[in-house]
C-alpha cells in the first residue's frame, strides 16, 4: 500500500523535526501570528520557508499542475499583516536557539553580539513602500542604489552564528517613496516604519537591549569603523556591556597625559609591541567621554606600510585577545554572503509592501537559524546527549596505567600480522623504550613488559 502524503506536510523530513525540535510554530503563536480560520499561520509559514529547498519559487509553485493543493496566492500574501510582531517572533525564536548553542559552549568562551549593515537591493522598483536612495559604503564601487540598508544584530559564540535583530532603514532626506497612511498607526507594523527613518545609531542601543531582556547572554559588541563612535561606546557600556571595534582616523580625540589627541597622534606615542607577529604598538588612553580604551595598533594585511587600529573597552584583555575577539566579526558577512547568494534574500518575493519585506526577511532570516542549529547539531559530538558525557567518564575513570598497558597489547595483536624480521625489530626497540623508563613510572607499572 502507498501512504498518502498529507498536503499540509511541506518540509523535509530533516526540517521537520528540526521545526519540532525547535518548536517553531509556538513562538508564532507568541508574537501574535495566527488565524481564526481557514489555512493556518504556520502553515503557510512551512510552505514559503520551505520553497528553497524545493528549488522553487512562489510564481511556479501557483503555476504548477499541482497548484489546486495549495493556498491561493491571496492567502500567503496576507500572511504579511501589519499587525504580526515578526520582530517579536525573531527574538523569541533566536533566543531560544541560541540557549541551546550555549549549552553546548564552554563558559570561558566569550559570546559577542555583532553590529553591521548590508545593501538591501530594490534598483527596479518604483512604488516599494519607504523606497529610499542609499548610498553603498561597503561596495569597491562606492555606488548610490534604489532600496533600503539592513541594519543587523547577530550573536556568535566563534563557531555558530544567529540573527537576533534586524531593521531595514529607509531615510529622511533622500526617500522615494512615504509610509502607508492606511496603516494602522498602533500596530507592530507602523512602529517599524517609523524605526526606519531614524538613524542606525539611535536604534543600536534598542536592538541590544531587547537582546539582553530575551536572556540573549554577551560580553562584548563587535562594530566596524562606521558605528565605533564615541557616543555610541558610551551608551553600549552604559549597558554593561564592552566594546570592541576598529577605529578610523576621523576627528576623533583622546586624552593622553592631559593632552588631546588624534588617533595618527596615538600611534606615536604609543609603546611598541616586541615580538608579536603582526602586532605594532598599544596604548590605554581615555575618550573624551571619559571612557577608558585600550587601543591596539597592527599591520595592514592589505598594505604592509599602513597600520589598523582596534579599540577596546575592556582595558584588562592582551593585545592578542583583542584581535581574535574582533576576528569573529567576520561571521556577520559570512551571514549577509549567505542570505543572499544562497537564501534568495531580495530575490523571492517583490512585492510593494514593507510588511512584507520584514516578513520575508524574517523568513530568510530563520532559515539561517535552523541551518546553523543542523550544522552545529551534525558537527559537535556533544549534541549526542547522554551518550557523550557516558563516554567522557568512562575515559576520565580509565586508568592511566592500564591504558598503556592496553596500547601495547594493541600493538602485539598488531605485530602477529607482520612477518617475523619486523616483529622482532619493532619488539627490541619497544623493549628499549620500558627499559629506558625512570624507575618511579616502572614501579607503577609491574605487568608492563614486553613479550617476546
Amino acid at each position: 500500500m502507498i501512504k498518502e502524503k498529507h498536503s499540509n506536510e511541506q518540509l523535509p523530513n530533516e526540517l521537520s523535526t528540526v521545526f519540532s525540535e525547535l518548536q517553531v510554530s509556538k513562538y508564532l503563536r507568541k508574537a501574535g501570528i495566527r488565524k481564526n480560520f481557514g489555512f493556518s499561520c504556520a502553515y503557510l509559514f512551512q510552505l514559503v520557508f520551505s520553497l528553497i529547498f524545493h528549488q522553487k519559487n512562489w510564481f511556479t509553485l501557483v503555476s504548477s499542475k499541482k497548484s489546486e493543493r495549495y493556498p491561493g496566492k491571496d492567502t500567503v500574501y496576507r500572511l504579511n499583516h501589519s499587525k504580526f510582531a515578526w520582530r517579536k517572533f525573531l527574538l523569541l525564536f533566536s533566543a531560544a536557539t541560541i540557549q541551546k548553542v550555549s549549552a553546548l559552549t564552554s563558559k570561558d568562551r566569550p559570546k559577542v553580539l555583532i553590529i553591521d549593515d548590508s545593501t538591501f537591493d530594490r534598483n527596479r522598483s518604483k512604488n516599494v513602500e519607504l523606497l529610499a536612495r542609499c548610498f553603498d559604503h561597503a561596495s569597491l564601487k562606492m555606488r548610490f542604489y534604489k532600496g533600503f540598508r539592513m541594519l543587523t544584530l547577530g550573536w556568535s559564540d566563534g563557531y555558530t552564528f544567529m540573527p537576533v535583530d534586524f531593521s531595514l532603514l529607509s531615510s529622511k532626506t533622500s526617500s522615494i517613496n512615504g509610509i502607508n497612511e492606511e496603516i494602522d498607526k498602533r500596530s507592530s507594523g507602523y512602529k517599524r516604519r517609523s524605526e526606519a527613518l531614524q538613524s542606525a545609531p539611535v536604534q543600536i542601543p534598542a536592538m541590544i537591549e531587547r537582546a539582553l531582556s530575551n536572556g540573549i547572554e554577551a560580553s562584548y559588541v563587535l562594530m566596524d569603523t562606521w558605528f565605533t563612535q564615541q557616543p555610541l561606546i558610551q551608551v553600549i557600556v552604559e549597558q554593561g556591556l564592552d566594546v570592541i571595534g576598529m577605529v578610523k582616523n576621523a576627528k576623533q580625540r583622546y586624552q593622553v597625559d592631559g593632552q588631546m589627541v588624534s588617533l595618527k597622534e596615538l600611534y606615536r606615542t604609543a609603546s611598541p609591541l616586541q615580538g608579536k607577529k603582526g602586532l605594532l604598538r598599544s596604548i590605554t588612553p581615555t575618550m573624551k567621554n571619559g571612557v577608558p580604551v585600550k587601543i591596539v595598533f597592527v599591520q595592514n594585511r592589505n598594505k604592509k606600510s599602513e597600520w589598523l587600529a582596534i579599540l577596546s573597552t575592556d582595558c584588562t584583555l592582551f593585545e592578542q585577545e583583542i584581535v581574535r575577539i574582533y576576528g569573529i566579526r567576520w561571521d556577520i558577512e559570512v551571514f549577509f554572503k549567505t542570505t543572499k547568494s544562497l537564501l534568495r534574500l531580495q530575490k523571492e518575493f517583490q512585492g510593494r509592501s514593507y510588511d512584507l519585506l520584514i516578513s520575508h526577511t524574517t523568513i530568510v532570516f530563520t532559515r539561517y537559524i535552523v541551518l546553523s542549529w543542523q550544522n552545529r547539531c551534525h558537527s559537535d559530538e556533544r549534541t549526542l546527549g547522554g551518550l557523550f558525557y557516558d563516554l567522557c567518564d568512562e575515559v576520565n575513570e580509565l586508568d592511566w596505567a592500564v591504558a598503556l598497558q592496553q596500547l601495547i597489547e594493541l600493538l602485539q595483536d598488531l605485530l602477529k600480522k607482520t612477518n617475523k624480521q619486523t616483529q622482532k625489530l619493532i619488539k627490541n626497540q619497544l623493549s628499549n623504550w620500558i627499559a629506558g623508563l625512570p624507575n618511579y613510572i616502572r614501579a607503577y607499572l609491574p605487568n608492563l613488559v614486553c613479550e617476546s
